[in-house]
């Protein structure tokens, strides 16, 4: 009997490189896929699977809140996250939404496959180096290094990703379904955490932000 696998990815080449990766292992298969936050919370309530692999950079509502979603749905949900994004920032907040894995796209074909066996088989899945961050961060007594960045919440975040794909408040406001004052308070929010005075500097920081994680992308496909 297959592993029944849902993929969310907006990417249409990433997308078909899972499918046919996965469809290759004699007991996986892809039984669904969405290209965005919305379709896959719509689909996942019609379909049965296993486990979801999810990418965090999704057109309107991230992967962040996809998964937190799914969890509304079931709590005992089996989520990996495999993603373009820096693990030391988004790893931390996709485990605290319920993912129970995450995979950078640069990785290994077979690391990829290593990564979704461990989330079925109910264990949590983290790179070598993200391990030794978790328990440098529990057990260390370093000084304490957060960045910037990590001071956003998961919605700041979200709304900063939204700006930096050179999208005006009120297109931010109807990708996430919020009002045009509740983003306008983000963004004073973020502008208040990274010290940043004018709105031009904001949209730089934030265009950065976003192009980073395109170009590791781009170089892993």
């Amino acid at each position: 009997m297959s592993h029944r696998i849902f993929l969310v990815e907006d990417h249409p080449v990433m997308r078909e490189g899972y499918v046919s990766l996965l469809n290759a292992e004699p007991d996986l298969e892809v039984v669904a896929e969405a290209s965005s936050a919305e379709e896959g919370f719509d689909l996942a309530d019609g379909i049965e699977f296993d486990i979801a692999i999810v990418d965090l950079s999704l057109p309107g509502v991230n992967g962040v809140e996809l998964i937190k979603r799914f969890r509304s749905l079931d709590a005992e949900v089996k989520v990996l996250v495999v993603s373009a994004h820096d693990e030391a920032l988004y790893a931390e907040r996709a485990l605290r939404a319920g993912a129970r894995g995450y995979l950078m796209k640069h990785e290994s074909a077979r690391q990829f496959v290593t990564a979704v066996r461990t989330v079925l088989d109910g264990e949590l899945y983290l790179s070598t180096s993200l391990q030794g961050r978790f328990l440098e961060d529990r057990f260390g007594h370093t000084a304490d290094s957060t960045s910037s960045i990590e001071r956003l919440t998961d919605r700041e975040l979200e709304v900063f990703e939204h700006f930096g794909r050179g999208q005006s408040t009120r297109e931010v406001a109807e990708a996430l379904g919020l009002s045009l004052k509740t983003i306008e308070s983000h963004r004073a929010n973020i502008k208040q955490k990274l010290g940043i005075d004018r709105a031009a500097e904001f949209m730089q920081r934030a265009v950065v932000w976003v192009e980073s994680p395109l170009r590791a992308q781009r170089s892993a496909g």
